[in-house]
């Protein structure tokens, strides 16, 4: 199965006899639950005439009746796609090791390798990868979060990008682990002045074991973007070292949305009266979701306030209750009660998390920027 180390490996050829290097054009993404390869390789044959049409194909690779039914309803055009240029691609795949689960989830996760022409110097970026990531296990995962990899493309400099992340003082292992979280870092990496001012503000020396998280996130994402989330945060009286201080010691508040922090700020500050900058101290309320964990446990500690003026819930107590998995939270603030005030609490809790966002059903999704 891998056959892949030296350069003297015959995957390339192979496949080449067997279709060619042109582009496949057609593939259209999926969810994983919609292709189910159970098969772990079919022989690739040089025979040109041997697979009738793109159907034929996926069916041998494993796709059942109703994967088929749901990958052609997404892509239409996919039918007439070169079914040899299928085949070669997944062959291609499988040759370098990779297993059925591995398969599924590339052609789910990432269609566009179907629609891009491989390497000419195939077996030589093998070889780079593999000493890149210095192990087949660490190289497997890395090409399928970012299967792009093997594909002829001038803007991923592999060296380019590990020689700046040195610079910037991040270690050659260090960013092959981020490459698995972030696997567009060889492409959207860069550096200026502003962003180099941001890292300062963080206050993270080299040294930190956050270092690596806070210097890609900040490599991989826009100016426009950043700035855009900090405008959001003034708008709660957050200056912008107050936020950086806190991504230093929380590097994913960099990630959310600012419709989801809007929304979060809006009923901290709205109805558990709190101040903004609390979130400094707890970026948990942030991080909640406000939907199905926020809302219902703070109403919930809202009401046995009203049953009971004398229990002052409010405060540090719900804030460790975000924490809580939803068990634990129960049987702290519902179970304990009497069975009569249990079942209108539970019943209350239940009725909260079932109201839905007004029009949530019909939002559409909208990527604004890169890479959050």
């Amino acid at each position: 199965m891998f056959r892949f180390l030296s350069l003297g490996s015959n995957i390339f050829q192979s496949f080449t006899r067997a279709a060619g290097v042109e582009a496949l054009q057609l593939f259209t993404s999926t969810t994983y639950s919609t292709i189910g390869i159970t098969k772990p390789k079919v022989e690739l044959e040089d025979a040109r005439h041997k697979w009738n049409d793109a159907t034929e194909v996926l069916s041998k690779w494993g796709c059942s009746d109703t994967d088929l039914t749901r990958i052609f309803t997404r892509c239409p055009s996919l039918r007439n796609a070169e079914p040899s240029q299928v085949q070669s691609k997944l062959c291609l795949l499988s040759d370098l090791g990779l297993g059925s689960s591995e398969l599924v989830k590339i052609i789910n996760c990432r269609p566009q390798f179907f629609r891009s022409r491989i390497s000419r110097n195939f077996d030589e970026r093998i070889e780079h990868l593999i000493s890149l990531f210095e192990s087949k296990e660490m190289f497997h995962k890395a090409i399928v979060r970012n299967p792009s990899l093997l594909l002829v493309d001038d803007r991923y400099n592999f060296k380019g990008t590990v020689a700046m992340y040195e610079k910037m003082g991040v270690k050659k292992r260090d960013l092959t682990q981020m490459l698995l979280l972030r696997p567009m870092i060889i492409l959207r990496s860069s550096f200026d002045a502003e962003k180099l001012e941001y890292l300062g503000m963080t206050g993270l020396s080299e040294d930190s074991k956050l270092y690596k998280y806070v210097v890609t996130l900040i490599g991989v994402s826009r100016v426009e973007t950043i700035r855009e989330k900090l405008a959001n945060f003034a708008k709660f009286g957050i200056s912008e070292k107050e936020l950086f201080e806190l991504v230093g010691r929380s590097p994913y508040i960099l990630t959310l949305s600012t419709e989801k922090v809007q929304r979060n700020m809006t009923f901290i500050l709205g109805t558990m009266k709190l101040e903004a900058k609390v979130v400094l101290k707890q970026p948990n309320l942030l991080y909640a979701n406000l939907d199905t964990v926020l809302k219902p446990r703070v109403l919930l500690a809202l009401k046995l306030q009203e049953m009971d003026p004398t229990l002052r819930i409010i405060g540090s107590k719900i804030l460790s209750s975000l924490r809580m998995p939803e068990q634990r939270f129960l049987k702290q603030f519902v179970n304990c009660h009497p069975n009569d005030i249990a079942n209108e609490l539970m019943e209350f809790y239940r009725s909260t998390k079932e109201v839905k966002r007004l029009a949530e059903w019909s939002k559409k999704s909208c990527h604004r920027g890169f890479p959050f």
